[in-house]
């Protein structure tokens, strides 16, 4: 199957042709025509099984499909998110995906100013991504409206549980229409997510797949314990000292990203960034001078990596420890293939402990620990 069986509009396929995505994935194959038919859908997966483009682009085809039937002009989608990096991550896609469609969108979460998010809001938004708390500040603050909320997404509902984010969960649902499409996504399907996913959905459609949970055996794992603010000099310090001619490093965002590449660079080690804001021909560029040795480290968000796939790598290396084990799976499944041997190593400082937990129980075992670093 490719995405053309999926009757995707000719901007979306352009998009996801882009981005060098020819096959759906299995929660895509299964999601896209139910959403699409305007079904009400509960999908079992994690983040890195594909399931964001599994509901964006069905949704952003609807929205495109309604204009001019549609007389409101507020806010058409609504998808909440347990966290900033998840939002934002989100947004990205929908930009990406959505480019071509004139579809606005925006996102909306804590920890910073809101006067630029307010502006966004001002300008016009179509799809708006959000964490809960900013969003119930700003609707009491009469920035947002959801009574034109046509198409819902919760995703990750359990890390929303896990996090206390139920009571707010139910404010925001209690603002929405009645009639909307709602879409439910959980990596787990325990008492408290069916009876919650039941509150929100009406006549839903099931969806489930399988994360990819195996590693193969010639991946050899490592983890660093470091400081936040000493990430930095101990990118430089394994680059220097471990003889890596090649590595591929993951951040969880695009600044991040570009940061850690400028900074290499300003250090002579040749890096260029790959995420959703760089062109086409710019990854490609970059992916090219990488296969050839021109560019020593490549670092790369997860929104950006599905298109990558290099031979014989040797090196990962996990900048940011991924929010989700089946991120990490999938990051450091880029090494050790064909029969060829790899190393992962992570970084891991304080405040990213319990995704590292999160990774030994999907993996059954704990990563070897390296304590011989000047940072340690």
């Amino acid at each position: 199957m490719t995405f053309t069986n999926l009757k995707l509009m000719k901007n979306l396929l352009d998009s996801v042709e882009r981005e060098g995505y020819t096959v759906p994935t299995p929660i895509q194959q299964q999601s896209i025509p139910h959403i699409l038919n305007g079904k009400d859908l509960f999908g079992c997966a994690q983040t890195g099984t594909g399931k964001t483009a599994a509901f964006a682009l069905p949704i952003l085809q609807r929205i495109v499909q309604e204009r001019g039937a549609v007389t409101n002009h507020g806010i058409k989608a609504l998808v909440l998110a347990p966290t900033r990096e998840l939002a934002i991550q989100i947004d990205e896609s929908f930009r990406t995906y959505g480019t071509g469609t004139g579809v606005k969108t925006a996102c909306v979460y804590g920890g910073i100013s809101q006067h630029s998010q307010v502006n966004a809001l001002k300008r016009g938004v179509d799809i708006l991504v959000a964490t809960p708390g900013r969003l119930l500040d700003l609707i009491q603050q009469r920035f947002i409206k959801l009574d034109t909320i046509r198409y819902f997404v919760l995703d990750e509902a359990d890390r929303m549980l896990d996090m206390g984010f139920i009571n707010d969960i139910k404010k925001i649902v209690g603002m929405l229409p009645d009639k909307r499409q709602s879409l439910f996504f959980a990596a787990t399907l325990t008492p408290d997510i069916r009876k919650l996913a039941f509150t929100i959905l009406s006549s839903p459609v099931m969806v489930a797949v399988t994360p990819e949970s195996s590693i193969s055996g010639l991946i050899d794992q490592s983890v660093y314990f470091v400081k936040k603010e000493d990430k930095k000099s101990l990118l430089h310090h394994v680059m220097n000292h471990d003889t890596i001619n090649h590595a591929l490093v993951f951040t969880r965002t695009k600044r991040g990203a570009d940061k850690v590449a400028r900074d290499l660079n300003r250090n002579g080690i040749t890096a260029e960034a790959i995420h959703g804001d760089k062109s086409q021909n710019r990854r490609e560029q970059s992916l090219n001078g990488f296969k050839k040795g021109a560019i020593r480290v490549l670092v790369a968000t997860d929104v950006a990596s599905r298109g990558i796939d290099i031979d014989k790598l040797s090196h990962v290396i996990n900048y940011e420890i991924p929010e989700t084990p089946e991120t990490y799976v999938h990051r450091i499944g880029r090494t050790g293939r064909a029969g060829s041997t790899g190393k992962a190593m992570s970084f891991c400082s304080s405040d990213e402990r319990q995704y590292l937990k999160d990774i030994h129980k999907i993996l059954q075992k704990e990563i070897n620990v390296v304590r011989t670093h000047p940072f340690s």
